[in-house]
This record gives C-alpha cells, structure tokens and sequence, in this order.
C-alpha cells in the first residue's frame, strides 16, 4: 500500500500510537523506504519515534539509524539500551556502526561492542575506531570484496560469493598480493567472461587510484571527483589494503563542507542548527555581528570628516547606499568564485599572472556596463553632470578594487591556511564599505574642486 506522507497521515500515525495500532503502523509503513519513515519520525516525538523504531524489522531500524542526522540521533539513542543499540549495530556496515559508537558514552559503547555476535565486525569496529572522524581511515568501512593475485577465477568467483553477504554494494574487486598490498582491480565481468583456470594476474587491471588512511576528507572528497569514483581503497602507508570508502560517505562530507562554508560565508563561526540552544546560535552569530558593527561605526565616523562637504552638496550622500551596497556584492561575487575553486583544491598560484588579468577584465566589463547605467539614471533624474560623473567615476573604480580584493583576500589566507570562507560576507562586506567610502568622497573632492 503506497502511503503519501502528509500532516494528515501523520496525524493517523500519532492515533495508531496512542490507541496501540500496531497492524496500521506495520501495513502502511511495509512498502515505504526507510528514507520515508525517517521523515514521518521526524515529526513524531521522541518516545511515539522509539514506538515506531520497536514495531520496525531491525534491518531496517538500522538503515534509518545510520541515516539520522548526529544531533537528533544522539539524542534519540539515549532511549534506547546497550542491547537495542547493538541490534541495529550489528547489521550495519562498519563505518556507519562506528559513527554512532562514537557518539555513545565509553562505558555504552564498550557494552554494544561486547553485545555483537560477529567477531569480523568487532574487529573492523576496533579497528576504525582508532581513526579521527575526519579523516581516510575514520570514513573507510572495512567491507569490501578482495582476492588474490595468484588465485585462479574459479577460486575467486567463490570467495567473491562469499565476502558478498558482509557487502551490500559490490562497486569493484580489489587485487592484492601475498602480504595484503593493494596492486589493481578487476571487473566482476571479467572474472565473469574468463575460463575457470585462469589466474588473476593475467586478467587484472593495475591502473588503480588509492588514498592514505592519514589524509584529510577534504582531500578524499577532491580525489574521488576528480576521478569520478563510486568508492576508492584506502591503505596504509605500506599499500596494504585496509578499507574502502564509497560515494555515500562522501555526499555526506561534501554537504557538511558546503554548510560550514555558507555559515562562516554569512558570519556564523560554529556549526549550529535550528533546534541549539539560544546561547550558542547567539554565540555563533555575535562575533561576526560586532565585527559588522564596528565597520558601520568606522564608517560613519569616516563620513564625519566630510560633514562640511556633504553640508555644501547634500545630493552627494544621497549615493553612499548605491556606492557600499555595490562594493560589497562585488567582493561577495568575487570570493565566492575562489572559494569555490579553493575547495577542488586547485593550485591557485599556477598561473597567478592570467587569473588577476582575467579578474581584470571580467570587472572592467561589469564596472563599464554598472557606471554607465548609474551615469544615465543620474544624469536622467538630476540633471547634474558632475554629480553624475562622481558617482559613475567613484562606482567604475570601486567595482575594480572590490573584485581585486575578493580574488586576492581567500588566496591569501588559503596560502597561510586559513579557512578562506571565513573572508566573506561580513569580513569583505565591511572592508569594501570603507575603501568605497574612501574612494566615492576622494573623487567628489577632485571633481567638485571641494
């Protein structure tokens, strides 16, 4: 029975809960994907989302599990005992089991570990749990299909057959030698197609791409793009073959890097959510708010030191907005292009020289086409030929130095490793509110002979 998740249904699903329902819960929840019943116990409470969870088979409470999102997984385990939680464990991949173990207290993660019945498991948990999250060895899963170099086809379609019933995606098979290091890969098509007595080493491919347990997920995320991989090896610094990680994994990074950089883009420091405490989304927004407020603050007082000019020619500050506005959105634009480059990690300083020129000519173009609009409007609206020349002049040259400024400013702090999100948004914003501010009134002084 395919169920459409609407406000009504989960209303039906809240009063199956109540009155005991279980039958309705189990024939309406049967042919749903377990990303379905994710987003109906998303708007369940805590205990009605445990009621559903203990109705659920546990293969799929630990597809649901795994694909909960931290905090709101966190907390929900809380309701659950050592024995509960090592049920969905024991069905997961390792890397997913792994995730979740380490969000468990010591003392609970000890007791699931000692709950599994499958050895294997535990010891590709143990194994992963010495890794740090973020990098190659904390992402890999151990589950993974291998043969020999030296083993004949009918030996390895075998062996496949059985490492197949701990992997639910087979995206390749992976050719070691006799001391476990990695040396290629083979189709299982082409173990397929040759004749039984074959050995691997005739039939194997060698071109095989492979990352270190050591290196960072930002640089695995890089390698399995550039390549366009649904999973890579992962092995030691010897080569030996210790793991896999598959394109799942890295979704889940690349969307965690996009957030973070769209938060410190917009002046949020920390990763927060919508559902954490007051304090710290406040905390999270402050720094960046005050920084902001200590540009607007400079900036007036800069606006100060031409008190007396804009006495004389009012129609001048009429612009201010126009000239800041501009200048910010420039430097935005700009930064967002690098940034967006930086996090492929290409070498930005190949080729430095082109790259500025073409900067150069990008924001000629724009700052040509933005000032001779505002040069019409102006002269249009006002009839003022110097006002017009001092906003569109002011407005030319403002676009060019806030498009330096948001090219150059993320290389920079890329070059001296640091985070160059964090030189967007409020950081660029304010700095190209002072420089415009600076070069808006220095060309009405020139113009207007003040």
């Amino acid at each position: 029975m395919q169920v459409e998740i609407t406000r009504e249904y989960i209303d039906q699903v809240e009063e199956a809960i109540e009155l005991k329902n279980n039958s309705y819960i189990l024939e309406t929840m049967a042919e749903m994907h377990p990303a379905d019943i994710t987003t109906v116990l998303y708007e369940l409470d805590t205990q009605e989302s445990k009621y559903v969870m203990d109705l659920l088979p546990p293969e799929v409470g630990s597809e649901i599990l795994s694909a909960l999102d931290y905090d709101i997984r966190t907390d929900f385990l809380q309701n659950f005992t050592s024995q509960e939680v090592a049920r969905y464990v024991n069905l997961m991949d390792s890397d997913d089991a792994v995730d979740i173990l380490n969000e468990q207290s010591v003392q609970t993660r000890e007791e699931v570990i000692a709950l599994l019945d499958n050895d294997e498991k535990v010891a590709a948990i143990l194994d992963l749990l010495r890794y740090d999250e973020d990098c190659a060895g904390g992402l890999m899963a151990k589950e993974l299909i291998k043969v020999n170099l030296y083993w004949r086809v009918r030996q390895c379609i075998e062996e496949i057959r059985r490492q197949a019933e701990d992997v639910e995606r087979i995206y390749t098979v992976y050719v070691v030698d006799n001391k476990d290091i990695l040396v290629g890969r083979v189709s299982v098509k082409t173990l397929l197609l040759a004749k039984d007595a074959r050995l691997v080493k005739d039939i194997y491919n060698e071109d095989v791409i492979s990352i270190e347990s050591f290196r960072d997920e930002g640089e695995v995320v890089s390698v399995m793009r550039k390549y366009d991989l649904e999973s890579i090896p992962v092995v030691n610094i010897q080569g030996r073959l210790l793991g896999r990680i598959t394109i799942d994994d890295v979704v889940d990074v690349m969307q965690e890097q996009a957030e973070l950089s769209r938060q410190l883009m917009t002046g949020i420091t920390e990763n927060v959510e919508e559902d954490d405490s007051v304090f710290r989304i406040s905390r999270s927004r402050l720094p960046w708010l005050i920084i902001g407020m200590v540009g607007g603050l400079l900036a007036a007082q800069f606006m100060g030191l031409f008190e007396e000019d804009i006495a004389l020619l009012p129609a001048v500050a009429l612009f201010v907005p126009l000239i800041t506005a501009t200048g910010g959105n420039v430097g935005i634009q700009s930064s967002s292009i690098i940034i967006q480059t930086l996090s492929s990690n290409e070498v930005m300083f190949e080729n430095f020289a082109q790259r500025i020129l073409k900067v150069l000519l990008v924001a000629l173009l724009n700052a040509a086409i933005i000032s001779i609009l505002v040069f019409s409007f102006t002269y249009l609206f006002r009839r003022e030929l110097t006002l017009s020349l001092v906003v569109s002049v002011a407005l030319f040259s403002v676009v060019l130095l806030a498009s330096l400024m948001g090219t150059i400013t993320p290389m920079v702090l890329d070059r001296f490793g640091i985070n160059p999100a964090v030189a967007a948004g409020p950081f660029i914003t304010t700095a190209n509110d002072l420089l415009g501010l600076t070069i808006y009134f220095a060309v009405a002084h020139m113009l207007y002979n003040l």
